[in-house]
């Protein structure tokens, strides 16, 4: 039975397309073989958990003895975000894709948030977050308006230089986005994406995702119901609205949530430490960077061997990813594909548990791993991975 689950989120990690992959447009993604190509990666942790042996995952050098479980996961959810990846991931499939707006949002939406917020718009397009603020962040300084621009992906994000509009007032104009933007308009999530410079601008560290509340319950619920300790950090109390979250930590950047989940290895709890790290997907997924992402693949590594030396007797790491971005496909946005799991602890066997349908499954082995019998969608295989273990 274990004491502490620290479940890490590397966003968009993905190791290959996924049956449907084509009806996304993500014909041959593969978010790790693009790494791999870099010649560049050094992931001797990860190889030695049993990256390289995963289903499907026809290169690199495989481990003769892997010092944990590990497997594929197929999603069940109908889409390739941030949302849908971490819900499923926490117990709850979505059987409706999310909204998403290749022409931007209808008028009735866009009358509606500048009548509440007193300010116009600019752009209404699916953009790029660095090029939008290049093509439209002069006339938002000159006057006022905000830019609103959409993705691939289901979401609302408003762009504003923080000398123009205060972070704190960009964060009301979000949270008025998000009560405009409800059934056939419901996106996954509305961000905020302040930035600032002159002439040349660059985003913040400030960034703040709205999300929908999660209709049902997830892992998080119940494991906070029955006096677990649930700790959120990077992204995941936004992507979650908070719900079932004890304990939010919401700086953002893999350095940073790298360093508090470690902070968090040095307490005494009991219960989950969900991390999501951003850099991978935000800062080199997104802007087609595969040397940038498989740096920080190198720099996660590195930060892992030191984690995993210091894990108690009872702890239990799981890494895995929401979907992919694979840094050299077509276009800058995330792409269908399978992801890893990887799980290490002195508990845990070495067992190849090949592919299964269901990030879900990850959530149902959480609760057994507790030793939690309340069950969400995915079984988890917790009694397949536990040396000499009731679960």
């Amino acid at each position: 039975m274990a004491k502490r689950v620290f479940l890490i989120v590397l966003d968009s990690f993905g190791i290959g397309e996924m049956q449907d992959a084509a009806d996304f447009g993500d014909r041959g993604a593969n978010t790790l073989r693009s790494c791999y190509n870099t010649g560049k990666l050094k992931v001797p942790n990860m190889a030695k958990l049993g990256l390289f042996n995963i289903d499907g995952v026809d290169f690199g050098e495989k481990e003769n003895a892997p010092l944990g479980a590990f497997v594929r996961l197929s999603e069940l959810s109908k889409g390739k975000d941030t949302t849908t990846g971490h819900w499923e991931i926490a117990g709850m499939i979505s059987e409706k894709p999310f909204p998403t707006f290749p022409n931007g949002f209808p008028s009735e939406v866009i009358g509606e948030f500048e009548r509440r917020t007193g300010r116009k718009t600019l752009c209404n397009l699916p953009y790029s977050g660095t090029k939008v603020i290049a093509d439209y962040g002069e006339e938002h300084i000159k006057t006022g308006a905000l830019i609103v621009y959409t993705s691939a992906d289901s979401v609302f994000q408003i762009a504003a230089h923080e000398n123009i509009v205060p972070v704190e007032t960009l964060y009301e104009y979000c949270e008025t986005a998000r009560e405009i933007l409800t059934g056939d308009y419901a996106v996954g999530r509305v961000i905020a994406r302040p930035f600032e410079g002159e002439f040349s601008f660059t985003r913040t560290p400030r960034r703040h995702d709205f999300s929908l509340v999660p209709p049902k319950n997830t892992m998080l619920d119940i494991l906070s119901k029955n006096g677990f300790k649930t700790i959120g950090i990077g992204k995941i109390y936004d992507i979650f609205a908070g719900k079932g979250v004890t304990t939010a930590e919401r700086e953002i950047g893999n350095a940073n949530d790298m360093r508090i989940t470690s902070k968090y290895q040095e307490k005494e709890w009991r219960g989950i430490c969900f991390t999501n790290l951003v850099d991978f997907d935000m800062l080199y997924g997104h802007r087609r960077d595969p040397e940038g992402y498989t740096n920080a693949l190198n720099e996660f590594d590195i930060w892992l061997g030191d984690f995993m030396n210091k894990m108690q007797h009872d702890d239990v790491i799981i890494l895995t990813a929401d979907h992919g971005c694979d840094p050299c496909h077509n276009g800058t946005d995330h792409t269908r594909e399978h992801i890893p799991v990887l799980i290490y602890g002195k508990q845990i066997k070495s067992v190849n548990l090949r592919t299964r349908a269901g990030f879900c499954e990850i959530a149902g082995t959480v609760l057994k791993l507790l030793g939690v019998e309340e069950s969400v969608d995915g079984k988890g295989f917790a009694n397949e991975i536990i040396e000499d273990a009731d679960v």
